[in-house]
């Protein structure tokens, strides 16, 4: 990441594409889709995972988002949900990145109310599933060889998953422009229009939004963690600045207002650091519960923002350009606040386990 991303970050995200070459690269590490069992996967540590997103998102968190949607979201569905034979197909390609995968959930007019309310439709037809709808924010969408489509079931009114493969017809994917956020990401708003899918691509353990959420239980943990990485990034940038940056004949590290914002910045990112760290040791435990992933998503994210602030505060008109890496983590510090859930939506999560009441509407 330092060596070979941190040099061209910069540029890919003013333009807002994709490095595509860096991909035969982060394969040949051999880190996609590192606690699964099987089917070329690593299998390690659930902390492993976890400190693999911060070192990405520390140089940057639109590379660090691509990966998590290849290597948690669309792996981790097909991992969880989907047959053998489904895992056979494609954890292979997915895990040696010679296939990309993408997970289309959230709609344009569906975000926070996925559980109940998706208007993307599933109609059974024969051996056939004709999809009808739109996603929209899909990660990794424009270049993906296959999409997690989540549908309601107009039969049964459940959410089921299905494979969508690259090409399908019924199938329009199109870049979402303008993004002041995770530039580098390429998100699609995708359309469906009576996209026959077989049943065979059907995820076959995806019954119901219950099941959906296994998989965001697990990839909201590598988001608290994707918020530490963008964290520590503009508190590192922040430190050599200060230290290089002179004032009234000194660096500014040694006026007490910069000191202070340092500190500030290092209590934060140090309870951050402890709590996603207590996080991954409850998922190798595999104790790990949706409220546990929410309140860190929670608290990483709100700190993140208030590091990334400081970073730019201290750095002053400086903050805002690039070259100085601090404003795109500020950027992409409003993605990572609120992709994988919201903050009102975690905390009413949070919010249930705690009292025993639901606050949700």
């Amino acid at each position: 990441m330092e060596q070979e991303i941190k040099p061209i970050v910069n540029r890919y995200w003013l333009k807002g594409e994709f490095p595509y070459e860096i991909i035969p690269r982060l394969a040949e590490l051999n880190i996609c889709g590192v606690t699964y069992e099987g089917y070329g996967c690593p299998h390690l540590p659930f902390l492993m995972e976890g400190i693999i997103a911060m070192e990405m998102a520390r140089i940057d968190a639109s590379i660090a988002t691509f990966f998590g949607v290849q290597s948690g979201l669309a792996m981790g569905s097909i991992y969880l949900l989907g047959s053998e034979e489904q895992r056979q197909e494609w954890m292979p390609r997915l895990q040696s990145l010679q296939a990309i995968g993408a997970f289309g959930l959230t709609e344009p007019e569906v975000g926070s109310a996925v559980s109940g309310g998706l208007t993307t439709t599933a109609r059974r037809q024969g051996d056939q599933w004709i999809l009808n709808g739109q996603k929209k924010w899909i990660g990794n969408a424009t270049f993906a060889d296959v999409i997690i489509i989540w549908a309601r079931d107009l039969e049964d009114g459940q959410v089921k998953g299905f494979l969508v493969r690259k090409g399908a017809p019924g199938l329009d994917v199109e870049k979402i422009e303008d993004k002041m956020a995770l530039r580098i990401v390429q998100n699609a708003l995708i359309t469906l229009r009576d996209c026959a899918v077989s049943e065979s691509d059907r995820l076959q353990k995806a019954n119901s939004f219950k099941d959906t959420s296994r998989v965001l239980r697990m990839t909201r943990a590598g988001v608290a963690w994707e918020a530490v990485g963008c964290a520590r990034g503009a508190y590192e940038s922040a430190l050599a600045y200060t230290r290089s940056r002179k004032q009234f004949g000194k660096p500014i590290a040694a006026f007490q207002l910069i000191q202070n914002h340092l500190v500030e910045m290092l209590s934060n990112l140090t309870a951050m650091q402890t709590m996603v760290f207590r996080l991954s040791q409850l998922q190798d435990e595999d104790k790990l519960t949706d409220e546990h992933a929410s309140l860190a998503k929670v608290f990483c994210t709100l700190r993140t923002r208030d590091i990334v602030g400081r970073a730019r505060e201290v750095m002053g008109g400086n903050g805002i350009l690039l070259q100085y890496d601090v404003a795109r983590f500020v950027a992409d510090a409003e993605a990572i606040y609120s992709y994988e859930g919201t903050k009102e939506i975690n905390s009413l999560i949070v919010g249930r386990a705690i009292t025993g009441i639901s606050a949700f509407v």
